[in-house]
């Protein structure tokens, strides 16, 4: 694989910027399918005539060349590459062993090694992740133009002329262009984007607004304070770049475990046993050739190259029949890492939807009769918390009584008539001071409160996002799995964000975070206790999810840039599978170290027995081989669990 490129926005160019992510390589993906089909067929057609003795005598040469020259198309132009930098790796090993082969007249031990490591390369690419869509995406929430307000009349502009200090008007339904201050209106602002909170935030003059979040029911003007490249919505798009660049820097998987060394050692080894015995042991040309090329066959590491693709793949696909997508290799090995798991709140902890949770009757009214009552003129209203509270009246059958008149109070609530009587729904402020203070005791415990009633108070309706019934569960079966340590990370206030941990069983909280916070702790926990995986569901999630060691986005809920910054999706919003997730990652990587120890011994075993002279190339072949069925065989064997 190729370290990923990725370009960033700068100052002068958010909407302008793109996101390039290993083009060449998902291009060439079609044509290496191709290829590698092609090498599998000529290969299986030519043993055929060779075993049936069908055809003229060059006819399995011709078709084995034809499966050398596919299955070692793109392994060349790697090998090649690294030739030019003066390094050895496995792709040069990989043609020298084919080659190696093909001069002591087993060109079918060459060409199934060619399908193989062909095999291997079309897999990992074809599980490569298509960040640079997602993130593209997400530079899209934020307007190309805004409206500048000068001396109280307004002009549509490009957002990258906006300057510090200018005053731009936001309308109900219009997403804010630019991070800013309130200086005039009252609205709520549903900041999902940015926070991960569901519950829209009311702004009045002082409040912070971001660009990309959406303004629901009041015009707000905002004063300008960052330039477009500079928004929260910006770092968020270059903290995943810059993370995503980093883990794919790290070198592959297989490479690591037959690496440089293994590469120079056989090489220099085949190298010692045709000049040893010629210089030394006055052994015959045709002596020393055969034994050097039945040296190299056995020590070709067909084995090491399918023991890990067999044991990732079949691990991959137990894993997708219970709901959970690992998008590559290197991936299962670091869920067998994790030390510590970091957790969203909203949506991830918790369903990311408010619900109705306390009623609490002030006046005359039945909790039933209040609930009612707001739902029947939350049921006209445009609020974003309105659909709670009309759901909330549903789930407990209450059915909605006819409002007429209907009245959006901005910035405090919304009137009707219902049953001759004017009902007023919103803020407890509509009450008196009263009727606030016993709201705030509901309100310190994080919840959204509404009042209800008509010249009086009547009665209260808390809301707030509810827990996942599996949640607690979850965090004990992390625990179980060996996970040392479950951090909480959220956007929401600190008091919440504890009391949910206290319930849970979360070791550690941090609340109040913008993105790029979450970012900056998953690293410093990391430095701290080793590997992180952090779960999330939302677009403020990206930047953690990039950064961590593994990254496990909740498949149903999640948005399009978590997925695609996730290294694992959960395709239920099930958090118990994320220890599924990390028990399978720790059995993929113990049978991965069985069969690379087996691979090894079986390798050294007839490479000592060549050295000596007592392995023959058809017994070499069938040593070779018989250890790679094994190898697969034990892989297999994760989809059994």
């Amino acid at each position: 694989m190729q370290a990923q490129n990725i370009a960033v926005p700068t100052s002068s160019a958010v909407k302008t910027s793109s996101i390039t992510t290993e083009f060449d390589e998902l291009a060439a993906l079609p044509m290496m399918i191709r290829l590698t089909t092609l090498c599998f067929a000529t290969t299986g057609v030519g043993w055929a005539l060779g075993a049936w003795a069908a055809g003229p005598w060059y006819a399995p040469w011709l078709l084995y060349l034809v499966a050398f020259v596919s299955g070692g198309w793109y392994t060349v132009q790697n090998a090649w590459e690294s030739l030019r930098q003066r390094e050895f790796d496995v792709n040069f090993l990989m043609i020298v062993a084919a080659i190696g082969a093909a001069a002591v007249g087993q060109p079918r031990e060459g060409a199934i090694l060619m399908f193989l490591f062909s095999l291997s390369n079309t897999l990992e690419t074809y599980a490569m992740g298509r960040t640079h869509q997602a993130v593209n995406a997400l530079l899209e929430m934020a307007p190309d133009e805004a409206s500048l307000l000068l001396d109280g009349e307004t002009r549509r502009v490009h957002v990258e002329t906006l300057q510090v200090g200018d005053l731009v008007r936001v309308r109900p339904g219009e997403r804010v262009p630019i991070d800013g201050v309130v200086r005039a209106g009252e609205s709520a602002v549903n900041e999902a984007a940015i926070t991960g909170e569901p519950m829209p935030a009311e702004k009045r003059p002082g409040a912070a607004v971001f660009a990309g979040t959406l303004n629901t029911v009041g015009a707000l003007d905002v004063e300008v304070r960052a330039p477009a490249g500079d928004t929260t919505l910006a770092r968020i798009v270059q903290t995943v770049a810059e993370a995503r660049e980093q883990k794919a820097q790290s070198q592959d998987f297989t490479d690591r475990v037959i690496g440089q060394y293994y590469a120079y050692a056989v090489v220099v080894m085949t190298l010692l046993a045709i000049a040893i015995p010629l210089l030394f042991l006055d052994w015959s040309v045709k002596t020393t050739f055969y034994r050097a090329m039945a040296l190299m066959v056995v020590a070709s590491p067909c084995a090491l190259v399918i023991s890990i693709p067999a044991a990732v793949l079949s691990a991959m696909a137990s894993g997708a029949r219970r709901g959970v997508l690992f998008k590559g290799g290197r991936h299962l090995e670091a869920a067998a890492t994790i030390k510590v798991v970091a957790l969203d709140k909203t949506g991830t902890l918790t369903t990311g939807q408010p619900g109705v949770t306390i009623i609490e009757s002030l006046g005359e009214r039945s909790p039933a009769e209040v609930l009612g009552l707001a739902a029947a003129i939350e049921v006209l209203s445009e609020h974003p918390l309105a659909q709670a509270v009309v759901r909330g009246a549903q789930e407990r059958g209450i059915s909605l009584r006819p409002a007429s008149g209907f009245k959006s109070l901005t910035g405090v609530g919304a009137e009707a008539v219902v049953d001759g009587t004017k009902v007023r729904v919103g803020r407890p402020a509509l009450f008196g001071d009263a009727v606030v203070e016993r709201a705030q005791v509901l309100e310190a415990n994080g919840r959204t409160v509404i009042a209800v009633g008509a010249e009086q108070v009547w009665g209260l309706i808390a809301l707030e996002d509810t827990v996942r019934p599996a949640a607690r569960e979850a965090v004990a079966r992390l625990k179980a799995a060996g996970v040392e340590r479950v951090v909480l990370l959220t956007g929401d206030n600190r008091y919440v964000a504890e009391q949910l941990a206290a319930q849970l069983g979360v070791d550690e909280v941090h609340a109040e975070l913008l993105p790029h916070d979450k970012a900056r702790l998953i690293s410093e926990i990391q430095a701290s206790y080793g590997p992180v995986a952090m779960i999330g569901d939302g677009i403020n999630d990206a930047p953690a999810l990039a950064t961590a060691r593994l990254g496990i986005a909740m498949g149903v809920a999640g948005t399009d840039v978590a997925l695609q910054s996730a290294d694992v999706l959960l395709m239920s919003d099930d958090l118990l599978k994320v220890a599924d997730a990390l028990m399978l990652g720790r059995r993929t990587r113990r049978i991965i170290r069985q069969n690379i120890i087996f691979a090894f011994a079986v390798m050294a075993t007839l490479v000592v027995s060549a050295l000596l002279g007592n392995v023959t190339l058809p017994l070499g072949v069938v040593g070779h081989e018989g250890s790679t069925l094994l190898v697969v065989a034990n892989g297999l064997r994760l989809l059994r669990r």
